[in-house]
């Protein structure tokens, strides 16, 4: 595979190159541009240009930012490299950037490189058919979000990643089951594809995750609707029949304009002679029965022959 920059090179020149690349440069771009090592080596020497990763160099003596570190990461690992993992969720807008992060790269299987500090190295015999029509070259945003999820320790984890990818728009659930089946050996797969059905029915954050899984499904209570649309707004979970609205809050509002709209959707919700229950973080992952004691004691208003099971033999529900 050729280098993803020398129709670049070859349009614009080394100058325009290297400007793109925010000054920073490689030793096989500045020989493909007619450079002799001589020049190289005398800009190094006079220190005006410093050594970012071996044979690339920042043309400046300023600091080294994370997007300079980013480039020159790829620019050391080869024509056969890609951003994955975090770094290529970063670029895709799937993640915010976080500069405290490693480099993440993925590269052929045949391939060896050397480890660098602040640089994570992954080898895929899958590579090239996991990249994104894009340069500079990164993972599709599925192969992206299915490398996080497969270094995550814990499925919760892997799950938050998968929910905060969908939550921008830029990733569908489709097409990180249709990812999945290119993974069959990925950590945490096997709650996977359980995890990206509900988020294709709607449970676009990890405490909605947490409240489908441990308070109704755990108790055999009946499958609520995610985000209904209502008074130009989404609710969380509405039991369709019972009236009873389920709000989660995975968050601590200390702005009292935040607290005072959910307030609002609370009040507008008994307007419509609806009763609301709101659950927080801790709520749901260390009180799941609790909640769904609370829960059954409103549906059963409407059908007090509604069933439930207990998840344990501790558990209040009966």
């Amino acid at each position: 595979m050729d280098w993803w920059w020398r129709q670049q090179l070859a349009g614009g020149g080394i100058d325009a190159l290297i400007h793109d690349q925010n000054r920073i440069v490689s030793r096989v771009q500045l020989q493909d541009a007619g450079w002799s090592g001589d020049q190289i080596r005398r800009r190094l020497r006079s220190r005006r240009w410093q050594t970012v990763y071996p044979a690339v160099y920042a043309t400046h003596t300023g600091p080294i930012g994370y997007d300079d570190r980013r480039l020159a990461a790829l620019l050391y690992a080869g024509p056969e490299a890609a951003w994955s993992h975090y770094t290529a969720a970063e670029q895709l807008g799937l993640l915010r950037p976080d500069s405290s992060r490693p480099i993440y790269l993925t590269i052929p299987k045949r391939r060896r490189l050397r480890p660098r500090p602040h640089l994570v190295i992954h080898r895929d015999e899958h590579w090239h058919r996991r990249l994104a029509t894009v340069v500079p070259p990164r993972r599709t945003p599925a192969n992206a979000v299915l490398d996080i999820v497969g270094i995550s320790p814990t499925a919760d984890q892997a799950a938050a990643v998968i929910a905060q990818a969908c939550q921008t728009g830029r990733v569908s659930p489709a097409q990180l089951v249709t990812a999945l089946t290119d993974h069959q050996r990925l950590r945490h797969r096997q709650v996977l594809l359980p995890i990206l059905t509900d988020v294709a029915a709607g449970s676009h954050s990890l405490l909605e995750l947490r409240y489908l899984r441990d308070v109704e499904r755990r108790h055999g209570l009946p499958t609520g609707t995610r985000q209904r649309a209502v008074d130009d707004e989404f609710t969380d979970v509405f039991y369709d029949g019972f009236n009873l609205l389920v709000e989660l809050d995975g968050r601590l509002h200390l702005v009292p304009r935040q607290r005072w709209r959910d307030l609002d959707r609370d009040n507008r919700a008994t307007l419509r002679a609806e009763a609301t229950l709101r659950y927080g973080w801790f709520d749901i992952t260390n009180r799941p029965c609790e909640a769904a004691v609370q829960a059954l004691q409103i549906l059963r208003r409407t059908n007090p022959a509604l069933t439930a099971r207990p998840c344990s033999p501790d558990c209040p529900v009966r």
